[in-house]
């Protein structure tokens, strides 16, 4: 795992000033950490449902609309 991340590279600051992870950082951390992350590209292993279920269902209408 690299030790300095890239604001536009690795994550963006989100319009409430949080910090959001862009795809490839997660492919360079290797695994789903559970958290639910806007772009996991594990889709979601980790997280428990119900809510696994409704973040990839939540994907799909985002992806359709």
């Amino acid at each position: 795992m690299k030790q300095n991340v890239i604001e536009g590279e690795d994550f963006y600051f989100n319009e409430n000033g949080l910090m959001v992870l862009l795809e490839k950082y997660h492919l360079e951390r290797g695994y789903c950490c559970g958290n639910g992350c806007k772009h996991c590209p594990f889709d979601f292993d980790c997280v428990p449902e119900p809510r696994r279920s409704f973040l990839l269902e939540q994907r799909v209408n985002t992806a359709n609309s």
